[in-house]
């Protein structure tokens, strides 16, 4: 008999309870329970970043990440950063403004980890960004057009915050 745990918790400020089994990712159960498909899946080692999404505001890796672990926590995922008529957040802008993606499936997890980066560090410099987002893998841009992009969000959130 499996054991099922029940669960709540808000995603991109809704709140969810969920019925899931203890074993459950919490990468499985945005994607397929949520059907927020935005977040992907790339190594399920917890290597490779694109999993990334905020718990509580802290970037985390949802595949390594137990939903139950999630209990009573606020997590966002990349849907969140577009606003509800789907208009692209200003970080998702700055990444395609910069080309800051390429193949795109590594983007989810960048554009999470520096949401959540520049949470707590609105005043980063580009050597610290790069040093960020060196967490997480891209095979397609190289990085200088992630960083430029995080950059440029940065310096036009401090203008305009």
């Amino acid at each position: 008999m499996t054991e099922i745990q029940l669960i709540e918790l808000t995603v991109n400020g809704e709140r969810h309870d969920l019925a899931v089994e203890p074993r459950r990712t919490l990468v499985d159960v945005l994607r397929h329970d949520l059907r927020l498909t935005g977040t992907h899946v790339g190594c399920e080692h917890g290597i490779c970043g694109a999993c990334t999404v905020l718990v509580d505001g802290a970037p985390a890796r949802a595949c390594l990440m137990f939903a139950a672990q999630a209990e009573g926590c606020e997590v966002r995922t990349v849907e969140s950063l577009a606003a509800p008529n789907g208009e692209l957040g200003d970080l998702q802008r700055a990444f395609s403004a910069h080309h800051g993606l390429q193949c795109g499936f590594c983007t989810p997890g960048f554009l999470m980890l520096a949401e959540g980066y520049l949470g707590e560090r609105p005043d980063a410099t580009k050597e610290e960004i790069r040093e960020v987002v060196a967490a997480n893998l891209c095979r397609c841009t190289g990085y200088q057009t992630i960083v430029e992009a995080i950059d440029a969000c940065a310096s036009a959130r401090r203008e305009h915050p």
